[in-house]
């Protein structure tokens, strides 16, 4: 049993050597909203990215976001990993005693660490709320997630 778990474990880590601009990543995200956090990379420099997470300030709202995001690795340079700039669009729906949606426009940074399937990154994304009433908000957080 012992060495079944021992070579899962390894198998698990081998999946993800390679770098955090492939696959499919998954983790947390702290900020506002607090939750669960997902990025699919589509090329070596776009991913989509989505949050199940949970607002706890005002009505304490329930969020689904997602966003297309496109990476600049020019911008910084970095002696080990990598560390792009990046910004999207993308939209979010909201759910509490009343119904949420609206735009965003997320900017951050993600550093990915050389030769570990992990990233972390912070990023703010100001938005305009759409409904239930019309205005402007500014959400944000960091986060890390481990790549498969």
């Amino acid at each position: 049993m012992k060495k079944l778990l021992l070579i899962s474990i390894i198998s698990l880590f081998s999946l993800g050597v390679f770098a955090q601009d492939s696959g499919l990543g998954l983790g947390l995200i702290f900020g506002e909203p607090t939750g669960l956090s997902a990025k699919m990379w589509t090329s070596e420099r776009t991913a989509l990215d989505a949050a199940v997470a949970w607002s706890f300030s005002g009505l304490g709202w329930f969020h689904i976001q997602a966003d297309f995001l496109i990476h600049n690795y020019d911008i910084i340079s970095v002696s080990k990993g990598k560390l792009p700039l990046y910004y999207g669009v993308g939209a979010y729906t909201a759910f509490s005693s009343d119904f949420g949606l609206g735009a965003r426009v997320p900017l951050g940074l993600a550093y990915q660490f050389e030769g570990a399937p992990v990233d972390v990154f912070v990023e703010i994304a100001p938005g305009l709320a759409l409904l239930p009433d019309l205005g402007f908000y500014i959400g944000g957080g960091i986060g890390v997630r481990y790549f498969f």
